[in-house]
């Protein structure tokens, strides 16, 4: 099976929440992944999915490791998804300053939104950040 028809199939088990699955389907994608992988195109795409699932089945060493890889395969440090799932293992992994220098750019870039699911990262930071001049703006 070709890597990008197991990075379908590993979709469709997301879509089904069932993560071990998936998980199952992106390291198979990996792996049929021609050499060197970190100058694939999928292979950014197939790292943030392993991670992904890794955060969803609590694995946070797991899901660190594995979005590291997507940022050595050329992620940008940017990407609000990146930084979210970053930001998400090192605050599991206990390292709270370094997560909070990964989940605070999120928050600014994208607001509350990525943050709805579970919003103890979101009081984790804004606890540690002072609030604008007049409070926060609605929504924020």
């Amino acid at each position: 099976m070709s890597s990008a028809a197991l990075f379908e199939e590993g979709e469709e088990f997301v879509d089904a929440e069932m993560f071990a699955d998936a998980l199952d389907s992106f390291q198979a994608a990996w792996d049929a992944l021609p050499e060197p992988k970190a100058d694939q195109e999928q292979a950014i795409q197939i790292c943030a999915a392993i991670s992904d699932c890794y955060f969803h089945l609590e694995s946070w060493s797991a899901c660190h490791d594995a979005m590291q890889n997507a940022l050595r395969c050329g992620a940008s440090v940017g990407n609000p998804f990146v930084r979210l799932r970053l930001g998400q293992s090192l605050y599991e992994l206990g390292n709270e300053r370094e997560a909070a220098n990964w989940l605070v750019p999120v928050y600014l870039m994208e607001g509350r939104a990525p943050f709805e699911d579970d919003p103890k990262y979101l009081e984790f930071f804004r606890g540690k950040l002072a609030p604008p001049e007049g409070g926060w703006p609605e929504g924020w």
